[in-house]
Protein backbone atom coordinates (compact mmCIF):
# COMPACT_ATOMS: atom_id res chain seq x y z
CA UNK A 1 0.00 0.00 0.00
CA UNK A 2 1.88 3.58 -1.07
CA UNK A 3 1.02 6.49 1.37
CA UNK A 4 0.16 10.10 0.12
CA UNK A 5 0.57 12.52 2.51
CA UNK A 6 -0.91 15.69 1.43
CA UNK A 7 0.51 18.87 2.98
CA UNK A 8 -1.67 22.57 3.11
CA UNK A 9 -0.85 25.22 4.43
CA UNK A 10 -2.17 29.34 3.75
CA UNK A 11 -0.78 30.98 6.64
CA UNK A 12 -2.66 34.54 7.48
CA UNK A 13 -2.12 37.05 5.09
CA UNK A 14 -1.46 35.40 2.18
CA UNK A 15 -4.58 35.08 -0.17
CA UNK A 16 -7.02 32.67 0.74
CA UNK A 17 -6.76 29.32 -0.65
CA UNK A 18 -9.75 26.43 -0.57
CA UNK A 19 -7.58 23.69 0.47
CA UNK A 20 -9.78 21.92 2.40
CA UNK A 21 -12.13 21.56 -1.02
CA UNK A 22 -8.38 20.30 -2.60
CA UNK A 23 -7.94 17.67 0.39
CA UNK A 24 -12.15 16.71 0.06
CA UNK A 25 -11.99 15.96 -3.80
CA UNK A 26 -8.41 14.21 -3.82
CA UNK A 27 -10.03 11.46 -0.97
CA UNK A 28 -13.35 10.85 -2.92
CA UNK A 29 -11.59 10.51 -5.86
CA UNK A 30 -9.72 7.79 -4.22
CA UNK A 31 -12.44 6.45 -2.31
CA UNK A 32 -14.26 5.64 -5.46
CA UNK A 33 -11.38 4.39 -7.62
CA UNK A 34 -10.74 1.07 -8.80
CA UNK A 35 -7.65 0.53 -7.15
CA UNK A 36 -8.65 2.44 -3.59
CA UNK A 37 -7.28 -0.43 -1.18
CA UNK A 38 -3.91 0.30 -2.60
CA UNK A 39 -3.84 3.59 -1.12
CA UNK A 40 -4.13 6.01 1.97
CA UNK A 41 -4.08 9.27 2.45
CA UNK A 42 -2.65 11.31 5.45
CA UNK A 43 -3.76 14.50 5.67
CA UNK A 44 -1.50 17.70 7.44
CA UNK A 45 -3.29 21.41 7.61
CA UNK A 46 -0.93 24.18 8.97
CA UNK A 47 2.13 22.87 8.19
CA UNK A 48 5.21 24.12 9.98
CA UNK A 49 8.75 23.50 9.44
CA UNK A 50 9.12 21.26 12.15
CA UNK A 51 5.74 19.33 10.85
CA UNK A 52 7.12 18.62 7.72
CA UNK A 53 10.24 17.13 8.89
CA UNK A 54 8.38 14.79 10.96
CA UNK A 55 5.57 13.82 8.29
CA UNK A 56 7.67 12.50 6.56
CA UNK A 57 9.60 10.32 9.25
CA UNK A 58 6.46 8.76 10.31
CA UNK A 59 4.45 8.01 7.10
CA UNK A 60 7.30 7.17 4.93
CA UNK A 61 5.42 8.58 1.82
CA UNK A 62 5.31 7.19 -1.23
CA UNK A 63 3.87 10.53 -2.98
CA UNK A 64 3.91 13.68 -1.17
CA UNK A 65 1.17 16.18 -2.44
CA UNK A 66 1.67 20.21 -1.18
CA UNK A 67 -1.11 22.69 -1.33
CA UNK A 68 -0.36 26.25 -0.73
CA UNK A 69 1.93 29.37 -2.07
CA UNK A 70 5.17 29.07 -4.15
CA UNK A 71 7.51 32.27 -3.83
CA UNK A 72 9.84 31.15 -6.90
CA UNK A 73 13.20 31.74 -6.23
CA UNK A 74 12.40 32.43 -2.58
CA UNK A 75 10.99 29.07 -1.74
CA UNK A 76 7.68 27.75 -0.32
CA UNK A 77 5.49 29.05 2.20
CA UNK A 78 4.63 27.59 5.34
CA UNK A 79 4.18 28.46 9.02
CA UNK A 80 5.94 29.34 12.20
CA UNK A 81 5.31 28.94 15.63
CA UNK A 82 3.24 31.65 15.97
CA UNK A 83 0.92 31.08 12.68
CA UNK A 84 2.80 33.86 10.70
CA UNK A 85 4.28 32.93 7.48
CA UNK A 86 7.76 31.16 7.08
CA UNK A 87 9.84 30.90 4.04
CA UNK A 88 11.16 27.43 3.44
CA UNK A 89 14.33 28.03 0.66
CA UNK A 90 14.67 25.82 -2.16
CA UNK A 91 18.31 24.24 -1.07
CA UNK A 92 16.67 23.33 2.56
CA UNK A 93 13.71 21.54 0.72
CA UNK A 94 16.26 19.62 -1.83
CA UNK A 95 18.53 18.84 1.30
CA UNK A 96 15.23 17.66 2.94
CA UNK A 97 13.97 15.54 0.45
CA UNK A 98 17.58 13.96 -0.54
CA UNK A 99 17.10 12.40 2.55
CA UNK A 100 14.07 10.16 1.60
CA UNK A 101 14.99 9.36 -2.06
CA UNK A 102 14.76 5.47 -1.09
CA UNK A 103 11.14 6.08 -0.38
CA UNK A 104 9.76 8.96 -1.74
CA UNK A 105 8.54 8.45 -5.77
CA UNK A 106 6.63 11.61 -6.76
CA UNK A 107 6.67 15.01 -5.70
CA UNK A 108 3.21 17.12 -6.35
CA UNK A 109 3.66 20.70 -5.45
CA UNK A 110 0.42 22.31 -6.08
CA UNK A 111 1.54 25.80 -5.53
CA UNK A 112 2.35 29.16 -7.83
CA UNK A 113 5.66 29.63 -9.44
CA UNK A 114 7.07 26.09 -7.31
CA UNK A 115 8.60 24.67 -10.62
CA UNK A 116 11.70 25.90 -9.55
CA UNK A 117 11.22 23.88 -5.92
CA UNK A 118 10.25 21.02 -8.37
CA UNK A 119 13.32 21.52 -10.12
CA UNK A 120 15.62 21.36 -7.48
CA UNK A 121 13.83 18.41 -5.30
CA UNK A 122 14.15 16.95 -8.62
CA UNK A 123 17.98 16.01 -8.39
CA UNK A 124 17.03 13.49 -5.78
CA UNK A 125 13.37 12.25 -6.34
CA UNK A 126 12.09 11.14 -9.28
CA UNK A 127 9.18 12.78 -10.23
CA UNK A 128 8.30 16.09 -9.69
CA UNK A 129 5.13 18.00 -10.58
CA UNK A 130 5.52 21.95 -9.80
CA UNK A 131 3.71 25.21 -11.83
CA UNK A 132 5.59 27.54 -14.16
CA UNK A 133 3.67 30.37 -12.84
CA UNK A 134 0.38 31.55 -10.90
CA UNK A 135 -2.47 28.48 -11.13
CA UNK A 136 -5.73 29.13 -9.63
CA UNK A 137 -7.79 27.41 -7.20
CA UNK A 138 -10.16 25.70 -9.61
CA UNK A 139 -7.49 24.68 -11.95
CA UNK A 140 -5.33 23.46 -9.17
CA UNK A 141 -8.18 21.36 -7.95
CA UNK A 142 -8.91 20.34 -11.38
CA UNK A 143 -5.32 19.11 -12.20
CA UNK A 144 -5.26 17.23 -8.58
CA UNK A 145 -8.93 15.03 -9.29
CA UNK A 146 -7.56 14.37 -12.60
CA UNK A 147 -4.41 12.82 -11.20
CA UNK A 148 -5.66 11.10 -8.75
CA UNK A 149 -8.60 9.52 -10.76
CA UNK A 150 -5.62 8.22 -13.27
CA UNK A 151 -3.55 7.10 -9.89
CA UNK A 152 -6.70 5.10 -8.89
CA UNK A 153 -7.09 3.44 -12.30
CA UNK A 154 -3.65 2.13 -12.08
CA UNK A 155 -2.14 4.45 -14.37
CA UNK A 156 1.68 5.69 -14.37
CA UNK A 157 2.79 9.16 -12.96
CA UNK A 158 3.43 9.98 -16.81
CA UNK A 159 0.05 9.30 -17.68
CA UNK A 160 -1.49 10.63 -14.45
CA UNK A 161 0.12 14.26 -15.48
CA UNK A 162 -1.20 14.34 -18.62
CA UNK A 163 -4.89 13.64 -17.65
CA UNK A 164 -4.17 16.25 -14.49
CA UNK A 165 -3.58 18.60 -17.27
CA UNK A 166 -6.55 17.14 -19.74
CA UNK A 167 -8.89 17.37 -17.11
CA UNK A 168 -8.14 21.43 -16.84
CA UNK A 169 -8.42 21.56 -20.41
CA UNK A 170 -11.93 19.87 -20.56
CA UNK A 171 -12.84 22.81 -18.27
CA UNK A 172 -12.13 25.47 -20.69
CA UNK A 173 -9.62 26.83 -19.05
CA UNK A 174 -6.33 28.09 -19.93
CA UNK A 175 -4.24 27.18 -18.02
CA UNK A 176 -3.40 23.11 -18.72
CA UNK A 177 0.09 24.32 -19.93
CA UNK A 178 0.70 25.70 -15.99
CA UNK A 179 1.72 21.65 -14.75
CA UNK A 180 5.27 20.88 -15.44
CA UNK A 181 6.81 17.13 -14.95
CA UNK A 182 9.78 16.60 -14.24
CA UNK A 183 10.70 12.54 -15.26
CA UNK A 184 13.61 10.38 -14.36
CA UNK A 185 12.74 6.57 -15.15
CA UNK A 186 14.13 4.05 -13.89
CA UNK A 187 14.16 0.25 -14.06
CA UNK A 188 12.65 -0.46 -11.21
CA UNK A 189 10.15 2.86 -11.36
CA UNK A 190 6.36 2.39 -10.57
CA UNK A 191 4.33 1.41 -13.62
CA UNK A 192 1.11 1.61 -12.38
CA UNK A 193 -0.68 -0.84 -10.85
CA UNK A 194 -2.60 -1.62 -13.96
CA UNK A 195 0.56 -2.96 -15.07
CA UNK A 196 1.51 -4.67 -12.40
CA UNK A 197 -1.20 -6.70 -11.64
CA UNK A 198 -1.61 -7.15 -15.21
CA UNK A 199 1.74 -8.27 -15.77
CA UNK A 200 2.05 -10.66 -12.46
CA UNK A 201 -0.88 -13.07 -14.35
CA UNK A 202 1.56 -13.51 -17.56
CA UNK A 203 4.43 -15.71 -17.55
CA UNK A 204 7.61 -14.22 -18.56
CA UNK A 205 8.89 -14.37 -22.30
CA UNK A 206 11.65 -15.12 -23.67
CA UNK A 207 14.40 -12.62 -23.57
CA UNK A 208 15.88 -10.96 -27.05
CA UNK A 209 19.34 -11.82 -27.70
CA UNK A 210 21.15 -8.56 -26.62
CA UNK A 211 24.53 -7.51 -27.81
CA UNK A 212 27.64 -8.27 -25.68
CA UNK A 213 28.29 -5.60 -23.40
CA UNK A 214 31.74 -5.17 -21.63
CA UNK A 215 29.93 -6.69 -18.48
CA UNK A 216 28.99 -9.73 -20.13
CA UNK A 217 31.13 -13.25 -20.21
CA UNK A 218 32.71 -13.89 -23.70
CA UNK A 219 33.69 -17.92 -24.14
CA UNK A 220 37.77 -18.40 -24.71
CA UNK A 221 38.51 -21.12 -26.80
CA UNK A 222 42.20 -20.88 -27.24
CA UNK A 223 45.30 -19.22 -25.59
CA UNK A 224 45.73 -15.86 -26.87
CA UNK A 225 47.59 -12.70 -26.55
CA UNK A 226 45.63 -9.27 -26.22
CA UNK A 227 46.44 -5.65 -25.75
CA UNK A 228 44.18 -3.66 -23.07
CA UNK A 229 45.67 -0.15 -22.22
CA UNK A 230 49.47 -0.44 -21.39
CA UNK A 231 51.27 -3.56 -22.25
CA UNK A 232 50.11 -7.04 -23.35
CA UNK A 233 48.75 -9.52 -21.81
CA UNK A 234 48.39 -13.48 -22.02
CA UNK A 235 44.46 -14.99 -21.99
CA UNK A 236 45.18 -19.04 -20.91
CA UNK A 237 42.28 -21.66 -21.58
CA UNK A 238 42.61 -23.51 -17.71
CA UNK A 239 39.62 -26.03 -17.87
CA UNK A 240 36.96 -24.75 -15.81
CA UNK A 241 39.28 -23.47 -13.21
CA UNK A 242 39.17 -19.70 -12.43
CA UNK A 243 41.92 -16.92 -12.45
CA UNK A 244 43.06 -14.10 -13.24
CA UNK A 245 44.32 -12.94 -17.08
CA UNK A 246 45.74 -9.56 -16.15
CA UNK A 247 44.57 -6.71 -14.27
CA UNK A 248 40.82 -7.21 -13.96
CA UNK A 249 39.87 -9.63 -16.05
CA UNK A 250 38.06 -12.97 -14.62
CA UNK A 251 38.28 -16.57 -15.89
CA UNK A 252 35.48 -18.18 -14.74
CA UNK A 253 34.24 -21.74 -16.60
CA UNK A 254 36.21 -21.04 -19.36
CA UNK A 255 34.71 -17.27 -19.51
CA UNK A 256 35.87 -14.02 -18.89
CA UNK A 257 34.43 -10.99 -18.00
CA UNK A 258 35.77 -7.14 -16.52
CA UNK A 259 35.58 -6.74 -12.72
CA UNK A 260 36.35 -8.28 -8.99
CA UNK A 261 33.38 -10.95 -8.56
CA UNK A 262 32.35 -9.95 -5.38
CA UNK A 263 31.97 -6.09 -6.48
CA UNK A 264 30.18 -7.22 -9.45
CA UNK A 265 27.92 -9.39 -7.24
CA UNK A 266 27.25 -6.12 -4.52
CA UNK A 267 26.62 -4.05 -7.23
CA UNK A 268 24.19 -6.63 -9.22
CA UNK A 269 22.19 -6.97 -5.64
CA UNK A 270 22.10 -3.57 -4.90
CA UNK A 271 20.59 -3.09 -7.96
CA UNK A 272 18.06 -5.76 -7.65
CA UNK A 273 17.66 -4.57 -3.64
CA UNK A 274 16.43 -1.51 -5.15
CA UNK A 275 14.26 -3.38 -7.54
CA UNK A 276 12.23 -5.05 -5.05
CA UNK A 277 12.00 -2.23 -2.25
CA UNK A 278 9.83 -0.71 -5.26
CA UNK A 279 7.81 -3.19 -5.72
CA UNK A 280 7.14 -3.80 -2.52
CA UNK A 281 5.49 -0.76 -2.32
CA UNK A 282 2.76 -2.19 -4.91
CA UNK A 283 2.47 -6.20 -3.86
CA UNK A 284 1.89 -7.25 -0.49
CA UNK A 285 5.25 -8.53 1.22
CA UNK A 286 3.24 -10.29 4.10
CA UNK A 287 1.23 -12.56 1.32
CA UNK A 288 2.61 -15.95 -0.66
CA UNK A 289 0.83 -13.95 -3.78
CA UNK A 290 2.43 -10.73 -3.01
CA UNK A 291 5.68 -12.54 -3.26
CA UNK A 292 5.21 -13.99 -6.04
CA UNK A 293 4.22 -11.15 -8.16
CA UNK A 294 7.09 -9.11 -6.92
CA UNK A 295 8.93 -12.34 -8.16
CA UNK A 296 7.48 -12.09 -11.44
CA UNK A 297 7.51 -8.40 -11.67
CA UNK A 298 10.80 -8.64 -10.97
CA UNK A 299 11.97 -11.15 -13.46
CA UNK A 300 9.66 -9.08 -16.16
CA UNK A 301 11.78 -5.73 -15.17
CA UNK A 302 15.34 -7.42 -15.50
CA UNK A 303 14.30 -8.87 -18.85
CA UNK A 304 13.64 -5.46 -20.47
CA UNK A 305 16.42 -3.51 -19.08
CA UNK A 306 19.76 -5.11 -20.86
CA UNK A 307 22.15 -3.46 -18.84
CA UNK A 308 20.52 -5.24 -15.71
CA UNK A 309 19.73 -8.18 -16.95
CA UNK A 310 23.39 -8.47 -18.07
CA UNK A 311 25.01 -7.50 -14.76
CA UNK A 312 22.49 -10.23 -12.94
CA UNK A 313 23.73 -12.58 -15.56
CA UNK A 314 27.57 -11.61 -14.89
CA UNK A 315 27.05 -11.94 -11.27
CA UNK A 316 25.39 -15.06 -10.99
CA UNK A 317 28.01 -16.93 -13.35
CA UNK A 318 30.85 -15.35 -11.53
CA UNK A 319 29.31 -15.98 -7.79
CA UNK A 320 27.05 -18.37 -7.90
CA UNK A 321 23.09 -17.93 -7.47
CA UNK A 322 23.64 -18.50 -3.50
CA UNK A 323 25.64 -16.17 -2.57
CA UNK A 324 23.63 -13.70 -4.79
CA UNK A 325 20.86 -14.82 -2.60
CA UNK A 326 22.09 -14.07 0.80
CA UNK A 327 22.84 -10.29 -0.30
CA UNK A 328 19.07 -10.00 -0.71
CA UNK A 329 17.20 -8.95 2.43
CA UNK A 330 13.69 -9.15 1.10
CA UNK A 331 10.79 -10.71 2.59
CA UNK A 332 9.89 -12.39 -1.07
CA UNK A 333 13.75 -13.09 -1.62
CA UNK A 334 12.91 -17.04 -1.98
CA UNK A 335 10.53 -16.13 -4.46
CA UNK A 336 12.70 -14.12 -6.23
CA UNK A 337 15.38 -16.60 -6.48
CA UNK A 338 13.34 -19.22 -7.57
CA UNK A 339 12.03 -16.82 -10.52
CA UNK A 340 15.71 -16.22 -11.32
CA UNK A 341 16.71 -20.16 -11.07
CA UNK A 342 14.07 -20.38 -13.88
CA UNK A 343 15.11 -17.40 -15.50
CA UNK A 344 18.93 -18.65 -15.43
CA UNK A 345 17.73 -21.72 -17.77
CA UNK A 346 16.44 -19.80 -20.36
CA UNK A 347 19.93 -17.59 -20.24
CA UNK A 348 22.14 -21.03 -20.34
CA UNK A 349 23.85 -19.46 -17.60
Amino acid sequence: MKTILILSVNPPGTTRLRLDREVREIQATLKQSKYRDSFQIVTEGAVRVDDLRRALLEYQPAIVHFSGHGVGTEGLVLENDAGQTQLVSNESLGNLFNLFQTKIECVLLNACYSEIQAQVIHQYIDYLIGMNQPIGDEAAIKFATGFYDALGAGEPYERCFEIGCASIALEGMDEADTPKLKARPRPYAFLGIKELEESAKIPPASPPVQPITPTETTTITDNRRIKIGKGNFTEIKEGNNTGKIGRDYIVYNNNYSLGNPQSNLADAATELQKLLDHLGQSYSTETTLGKMQIAAEAVKQIENNPRLSAQIRSAIAQNGIQEFQQRLKHPAAHFVIGALEDWQKTQNI
